[in-house]
């Protein structure tokens, strides 16, 4: 049965325009084309990647935050309370009022007490600071040299010749290397997700990853190689902008932060929503048309990239109204899609305390805010 499933997969009428076949990726004449096996290659690939981003994280990144200034925030424990514990992992992070009331009486605190314990508890599975400034640290030195290594790849190729879909081009080595290592890469952000600091558009960036993946390995099957080429090189034409914003953010210069997020706001919008829709969605669904009809691998390619087309919308939203706040308001850039950590009523109401403690011990008794003046004064005879 799996036989005669591979068999069907990989019949040639549907991964193939009509005419060609797999018999015409057969290496020949001093041509060489991909091969579906190399795929394998990305598995160890992947796995280097992870080892090296643990060496990296803590060799460079974590000494680079230090020096960059990156301070963490002290965050109070919340105390081991086993019935609230077991709400908070079995049932939900953030209880109704009516369930507060409830966990109130099994034990026995105070509705004040039960919801400072839930903030302090979110906030202990909240990233912390300099995690976060590994990750982007990380992702932000691939992206770049990822970036570099594309325009190698297409710097002896034309345009116009790298966004034709012609499975009889020839492979070059340069291209088998940056193929490998992407396809590796995003292997290796799928096998760290549940470690990864995980954002509002969590469930979009799996989506985004696994369609990469998909897209990656379905252009190297079929030879597609100088278009896949050109659009990771797209995406990775913008994302070390985005890093390095968040790298200063995370440090506090906010200055830095807001001008690199601008620089990187307008490289992704003329990439992702002009450049990528009008320029290589149209050789890659216009152009083949042209010279042979559609078949399933057509489709299958373009509704990869309809997909990230979509993501790059929603994310384009994003970021258009994070500029938009910067622009008109000046305010500081933050991330919409990050949890921040919940303020803790119990440390306000200590700097409260703290406050009137020394207004007391400066001006005397204080009663309802005001110093409390004795007018019951003796009489010296």
């Amino acid at each position: 049965m799996l036989v005669e499933l591979s068999e069907w997969f990989w019949q040639e009428r549907l991964w193939f325009p009509e005419g060609l076949g797999w018999a015409d990726l057969e290496d020949r004449d001093g041509r060489v084309y991909a091969k579906g096996r190399d795929l394998w290659v990305a598995l160890p690939i992947a796995l280097v990647f992870l080892i090296i981003r643990q060496i990296f994280e803590r060799t460079v990144a974590t000494p680079l935050a230090s020096l960059l200034g990156v301070k963490e925030t002290v965050r109070l424990k919340a105390p081991h309370i086993p019935s609230l514990e077991s709400y908070y992992c079995r049932v939900t992070k953030n209880p109704t009022q009516s369930s507060v009331a409830s966990l109130c009486k099994q034990t026995g605190y105070s509705e004040r007490q039960v919801q400072r314990w839930f903030r302090r508890r979110r906030n202990q599975d909240r990233p912390s600071l300099l995690k976060k400034f590994r990750e982007a640290s990380w992702r932000f030195t691939f992206y770049l040299l990822a970036f570099i290594a594309g325009l190698a790849a297409l710097i002896d190729v034309s345009t116009a010749s790298s966004l034709h879909v012609n499975p009889h081009k020839t492979l070059l080595p340069s291209q088998y290397w940056y193929y490998m290592i992407e396809l590796g890469f995003y292997g290796s952000l799928l096998f760290s997700v549940a470690s990864d600091v995980k954002r509002k558009d969590f469930k979009e960036q799996i989506v985004h990853h696994v369609a990469t993946i998909l897209l990656i390995s379905f252009s190297w099957c079929v030879n597609y190689i100088r278009a896949g080429t050109l659009i990771m090189l797209v995406h990775d034409s913008s994302d070390y902008f985005l890093e390095s914003a968040k790298m200063f953010n995370y440090a506090g210069w906010r200055n830095a932060c807001n001008y690199i997020f601008i620089v990187f706001a307008a490289v992704f919008i003329v990439t992702r929503l002009i450049f990528f829709p009008f320029w290589i969605i149209y050789w890659t669904w216009v152009y083949p048309v042209t010279i042979y009809p559609p078949f399933f691998g057509y489709y299958f390619f373009n509704g990869l990239l309809m997909v990230l087309q979509c993501l790059h919308i929603f994310w384009a939203v994003l970021i258009i109204r994070i500029a938009i706040r910067f622009l008109t308001n000046n305010e500081k850039v933050d991330d919409d899609r990050s949890d921040k950590d919940e303020t803790d009523e119990s440390e306000e109401e200590e700097e409260e305390e703290g406050g009137d403690k020394k207004h007391t011990k400066k001006n005397g008794p204080m009663q309802n805010g005001h110093t409390v003046h004795n007018n019951n004064h003796s009489k010296t005879e």
